[in-house]
């Protein structure tokens, strides 16, 4: 969803797809463009603050989902910068998108990213090869790979829907249900903890 509101928005960006950016800063490096090449370093260097940020919060593999917080704050705060039209707000939705992809990698102990789909579909494409082969298929890892193929794309969908409406504000929605969630964990560890 964040990304198909970045892709619609002023600066038509993707703001996750790092593969897709990096290539655009090159050649806009190639051109001596500075002006076209410094919100691409821009938005790379935020992403890439959003890991070092998940790496500093969560220093073990287990998922605490209060520390999703964070998440939240980040992307209300992209809506307001990005309702002014400030390369800030790609920043800051940036920042989200590697913090939560970095928190699902590290607390899932798995390469599964959140932000990207090629990984996904180059397993699935192998798992295709390995069956018409007659191999065995890691059934539960297809699994995975089509849920995640599908929430990202039922995400962008909604997104692209509910951006029409609500512009930017449209941030709101994942940003309200990350923090209902970390809102109701919390509120099952408080409980633990007063039984323990």
């Amino acid at each position: 969803m964040v990304n198909v509101i970045d892709l619609l928005g002023f600066e038509h960006r993707a703001i996750t797809h790092l593969m897709g950016n990096t290539s655009m800063l090159a050649a806009a490096l190639a051109e001596l463009d500075l002006a076209a090449a410094l919100p691409l370093v821009a938005i790379i260097g935020a992403f890439m603050a959003g890991t070092v940020l998940s790496g500093f919060i969560i220093q073990e593999s287990t998922l605490r989902l209060g520390d999703r917080y964070w998440v939240t704050l980040l992307l209300c705060l992209a809506v307001h910068l990005l309702q002014r039209s400030s390369v800030l707000g790609l920043c800051a939705a940036a920042c989200a998108c590697g913090l939560q992809n970095a928190m699902v990698s590290t607390c899932s102990g798995t390469d599964i990213r959140t932000t990207e789909l090629s990984g996904m579909f180059t397993d699935l494409g192998i798992f295709l090869g390995h069956f018409l082969r007659g191999l065995p298929v890691d059934v539960r890892r297809l699994r995975l790979c089509l849920l995640i193929i599908s929430a990202f794309l039922c995400g962008g969908i909604a997104g692209a829907v509910a951006f029409r409406r609500l512009d930017y504000t449209t941030l709101y929605i994942p940003s309200v249900l990350i923090a209902l969630m970390a809102l109701a964990y919390s509120l099952y560890r408080f409980r633990q903890n007063r039984r323990a």
